[in-house]
């Protein structure tokens, strides 16, 4: 999670579970979630953490891996960075 201020958050931080940080590094993704804001990050590990079954964590997973891949969605919904893409 270097990189991102997390001090501002008011929920608790969560940390990246190795299946998640393989999945980004595998898929070169770990650049676009770090460029996302420190909320962001963690709130897409708590939501695919929160998950009870295994399979509904890999459906969470695989949304936020493609969120990242396309870089205008974030949970599903539509997002736009106020950070300009370089």
């Amino acid at each position: 999670m270097a990189g991102s201020d997390f001090s501002r958050l008011k929920r608790p931080v969560h940390r990246m579970p190795v299946f998640v940080r393989q999945a980004l590094t595998a898929r070169k993704l770990l650049r676009a979630y770090r460029a996302r804001p420190a909320y962001q990050q963690n709130d897409y590990l708590s939501w695919i953490q929160r998950a009870k079954l295994p399979a509904t964590r890999q459906k969470r997973l695989a949304t936020m891996l493609e969120d990242l891949k396309l870089g205008d969605r974030y949970m599903g919904m539509a997002y736009r960075s106020k950070k300009p893409r370089g």
